[in-house]
């Protein structure tokens, strides 16, 4: 007996004996049948088999994607430079992740895998997106490189062979060197500073691939592999803050780590930890404050902080904690932080408010951190801002000496 497979679409029905069909001439010989009682009917159909043949190879060699929106993207010419110091560590794989392997080296420098360092890749590599580019993704043109760091001229030797910025000898300081230039189009400016960037690898790099070259970013100090991600940063267009841990009122329950700023420090160990600061990389145009609601109204140790940064010529951005603070240094304090509340439609209000601003003073500036809800309003949003009458800016192009 046959097996049954239980319900009704899948159990077996008894088989019913059909009969054969008579055997029909086969389509060869039929085609010969036709061309010998019509050779003129032959001569036609050759003609058509060979027009439709030509037209099926063109079809095949066009390009499939025809009409779909493509990016072009320039690949590496002779010379192209090594991948920046410290990106192998800075791409060091979390857990999870795929680790870094000499093919990816090469492919970050531009090279196919196993190809010698020193042949680089010419010509073009174009990438299409069938359904459009995804929400964020910058146009081809949007990230030119900023300067490598460090620039001559702006930088001493430091603690342990480190490098510390300093005043160039024709003047110029790391604010203005590094700072992503900017040209006003007179439309309202709205400009945003994205940090807590270093730590986790995935959001670091989606904060520098995905949001827009115009939108600065902020790297954490402790960071392993800070300055392969802050050249990354401008290889990618953005400009780039550290961050300061400064002493929050509820420390030390809040604790920022061993190189916090304490109120109740000496100036010499003030000097000494922003020195250790500043040292960990190269490439920032200015500072900005972790936590700090103590700090930054204690006039004398912000007076020692902002001291270190006017004799390295370097500016100071703050999350709207140290408004009131000056000390003849470009300065600026963000209006609004954006994601005080971690939903969609709550970070949506709080960069329309700063396009409120915007509008009402010509700029506005907000701070917010590297949350993946953040990154992917924020890259959301930057698309629709142009064409609502407003100009994305960096976070240098709002500040003001004071």
């Amino acid at each position: 007996m046959d097996a049954q497979i239980p319900g009704p679409m899948f159990s077996k029905r008894p088989q019913q004996t059909a009969p054969k069909p008579e055997p029909k001439a086969g389509i060869a010989a039929s085609v010969i049948g036709l061309v010998r009682r019509r050779p003129a009917f032959a001569v036609g159909a050759a003609a058509g088999f060979f027009v439709t043949a030509a037209a099926t190879a063109l079809l095949a060699a066009a390009d499939p994607h025809a009409g779909t929106p493509a990016v072009r993207i320039a690949l590496s010419a002779p010379g192209a430079p090594a991948p920046p110091p410290g990106w192998r560590e800075a791409l060091a794989p979390d857990s999870g992740q795929t680790p870094v392997t000499t093919d990816a080296l090469q492919l970050f420098a531009g090279q196919p895998p196993g190809q010698d360092t020193q042949a680089p890749l010419p010509g073009q590599a174009i990438i299409t997106f069938p359904d459009g580019p995804p929400p964020g993704a910058p146009s081809a043109d949007d990230r030119s490189p900023l300067t490598a760091a460090p620039i001559t001229g702006l930088t001493a030797p430091g603690p342990g062979g480190t490098l510390l910025p300093i005043v160039g000898a024709d003047g110029k300081s790391p604010f203005q060197a590094y700072a992503r230039p900017f040209t006003s189009n007179g439309k309202p400016k709205v400009a945003l500073v994205i940090g807590g960037l270093g730590l986790n690898a995935k959001e670091t790099r989606q904060a520098i691939e995905q949001l827009p070259p115009e939108i600065t970013l902020s790297f954490v100090p402790y960071a392993d592999g800070l300055q392969g991600w802050i050249d990354l940063a401008r290889a990618n267009g953005h400009e780039v803050l550290l961050e300061a841990p400064m002493e929050p009122k509820d420390y030390p329950d809040n604790d920022p780590g061993p190189y916090t700023l304490l109120t109740g420090a000496t100036p010499a160990d003030l000097t000494g930890k922003v020195d250790w600061l500043l040292s960990r990389a190269t490439g920032y145009f200015g500072v900005t404050n972790y936590l700090g609601s103590k700090f930054v109204t204690a006039s004398g140790p912000m007076g020692v902080f902002e001291g270190e940064l006017r004799q390295r010529g370097l500016a100071f951005v703050d999350d709207g904690s140290a408004a009131g603070a000056g000390g003849g240094i470009e300065r600026a304090s963000a209006d609004k932080v954006i994601d005080d509340q971690l939903e969609g439609p709550a970070i949506d209000q709080a960069l329309a408010s700063l396009e409120a601003g915007a509008l009402q003073h010509g700029q506005a500036l907000g701070s917010g951190f590297a949350y993946p809800i953040t990154l992917d309003e924020v890259a959301r949003w930057a698309q629709s801002l142009a064409s609502g009458g407003y100009q994305l800016a960096p976070a240098s192009a709002v500040m003001t000496r004071r």
